[in-house]
């Protein structure tokens, strides 16, 4: 693996793992639609792509006086699946969307990214526990990677390529 590959998140499949059909790997990554999992798997007919990977989420708001902040996130995955050299090139996009405002003011800022990243978001409600001691309990988790490494270790077991992009075509 290279250094170019490092940065694009390229990964080969072990050794020895023969590559699977092109449509026995479609359906294996439309098989990680389940209803216990944050994200869903489509066909990606006019996104450009063969396959399209999303999660939305809302962080919860939070209000304090007058104040209200709310994050939209999105991570969306493209997958195009290249038969004759058995990879997937992939192409992930986070877009972000932060509003903060009171009754007569609202600020709105907005940030996107192309390419491999890692996004961890959490947030905590402070209150006394049952010892009367103050506690922190954690209330709302996202980590980007819940949505990226089951279709990249998916692609990996059935002996395919996933190939990072970030500049040029999908």
């Amino acid at each position: 693996m290279g250094l170019f590959d490092k940065l694009t998140g390229t990964q080969h499949p072990p050794l020895g793992v023969s590559p699977v059909p092109g449509e026995e790997l479609r359906a294996a990554l439309l098989d990680l639609n389940q209803p216990d999992v944050p994200f869903v798997v489509r066909y990606g007919g006019g996104e450009q792509c063969d396959l399209l990977a999303e999660w939305r989420l809302t962080d919860p708001a939070w209000q304090q006086v007058f104040v209200q902040s709310q994050i939209s996130h999105t991570v969306r995955i493209r997958m195009r699946l290249v038969h004759k050299d058995h990879e997937v090139r992939v192409l992930e996009e986070q877009w972000q969307v932060s509003r903060v405002g009171t009754p007569t003011r609202l600020e709105v800022s907005s940030e996107y990214t192309r390419g491999p990243s890692r996004t961890v978001s959490r947030e905590w409600t402070f209150g006394r526990g049952e010892s009367g001691r103050l506690e922190a309990t954690e209330t709302f988790r996202f980590d980007s990677a819940q949505l990226r490494d089951p279709l990249r270790n998916t692609v990996l077991t059935s002996g395919w390529t996933w190939r990072g992009v970030v500049f040029g075509k999908l």
